[in-house]
This record gives C-alpha cells, sequence and structure tokens, in this order.
C-alpha cells in the first residue's frame, strides 16, 4: 500500500510575496560566480569548466558510444555473419544490409552491403548489444557529425570498414558512401536578405533526379 505523506507549505510572508528580497538574493548568486570568474581567468586560474572546443578536444570516455565501425577478419573480409540481428532491433530502422553467400565454405552468409544512416540513427547502441559475433562497435569515439548533403550521412560498407577508434571522420565530399558526393552549398546572396534570391540560385544549382 501506498503511503502519503503530508507536506506543510506555509503561506508565503509579506517579504516573499513582493519578491524583491528574492530577486535580490538571485542577482546576488549570479554576481558571485561572474566575479570569481573574471577573477579566476585574470590571475590564471580559470574556474569556468569549459574547453575551447573543436580546437582543444578532451578524450572520450570509454563507454562513449560515438560513432559505427564494423569489425574485419585476419583476411580483410567484415566479419558481419548477416544475420539481420541488428536491422531488426534499430528502433530507427536506419540499418540496411543485403546478404549474399560467403565463398567460406565456413561462413553460410556475408553483407553484399552494409549502410547505416545518421540522418536517422539514434545512438542508442542496441545493434552492438545483439550482434552475435561482435561484428560492429561504436568506439570511434565519434559523435558530432556535419555535412552538406544527406548522401553524405549514409555510410556504406567500404566506409564502415575503414573506420577505426580514434580516427577522425572522413570528409563527406570526400567519402559519401558509395553515392554521388554532394555539390558544394550555394554561397548566401550579398545584402539585404531575400529568401527568393537565394532559393532561385539554390534550384539553379540542383541536379535533376535520375530515373530509376
Amino acid at each position: 500500500m501506498i503511503g502519503v505523506r503530508k507536506v506543510d507549505r506555509r503561506p508565503l510572508t509579506v517579504r516573499e510575496r513582493l519578491y524583491l528580497v528574492e530577486v535580490v538574493k538571485g542577482l546576488g548568486i549570479t554576481l558571485r560566480h561572474l566575479l570569481g570568474n573574471l577573477v579566476g581567468s585574470a590571475t590564471g586560474r580559470p574556474r569556468v569548466p569549459t574547453i575551447a572546443w573543436p580546437e582543444h578536444q578532451e578524450p572520450a570516455a570509454p563507454r562513449l558510444r560515438g560513432r559505427h565501425r564494423l569489425m574485419q577478419r585476419p583476411d580483410g573480409a567484415p566479419k558481419c555473419v548477416a544475420c539481420m540481428c541488428c536491422p531488426t532491433i534499430c528502433p530507427a530502422q536506419c540499418i540496411h544490409i543485403v546478404a549474399e553467400e560467403s565463398p567460406d565454405p565456413t561462413i553460410e552468409k556475408r553483407p553484399a552491403s552494409f549502410e547505416i544512416d545518421y540522418m536517422r540513427c539514434v545512438f542508442c547502441g542496441l545493434c552492438i548489444e545483439v550482434c552475435p559475433v561482435d561484428a560492429i562497435r561504436m568506439d570511434t569515439g565519434e559523435v558530432p557529425l556535419a555535412d552538406y548533403s544527406r548522401e553524405a550521412f549514409v555510410f556504406d560498407l567500404a566506409r564502415l570498414l575503414k573506420s577505426k577508434p580514434g580516427d577522425p571522420a572522413p570528409p563527406g565530399r570526400v567519402a559519401t558512401g558509395g553515392l554521388a558526393p554532394p555539390r558544394e552549398p550555394p554561397a548566401p546572396p550579398t545584402g539585404p536578405y531575400e529568401p527568393s534570391v537565394f532559393l532561385e540560385r539554390k534550384r539553379g544549382q540542383e541536379q535533376p533526379a535520375a530515373p530509376h
């Protein structure tokens, strides 16, 4: 049985209802932190717990769930056996695998293609938990992903196999997951902001969609 706890809520005093003293107390705390940080920085003892990111980056924690990478066998082949456990468990449905027969008689299947769409990935880590052969890991230490096109966020089999712990992210304009490299983004118009001019320039640089 759930117990009931009575909370004694006393009525506010006249001073508290005016809020003047409470506001001054809050401003005093803010001013104390401000002066402490300024004096600490001036004396060479920084008190602000910030870093100059991305110029200075702290090492990632070992348990950090970063961008994925695929493990390889001694001969360089992917360790994945295309069991479809990771795309089945993925809540975002961002993993797509096409299986094929493996030339190795001791291995039943291998992935003909392995793609992860990072526009949908939520970095939950369920794919690495469910993998029965430890073929996929999230120990690259890379979390922030930025690029100029949606295609650059689709990592294919070759791109995932090249990833190693601590490696910097390959630029999307060079490695685009096996897709066509994105075009350079249109430069914004100079002068006053005119959305119509920017949209016209963007349409002029877009490529027509290829017929399926």
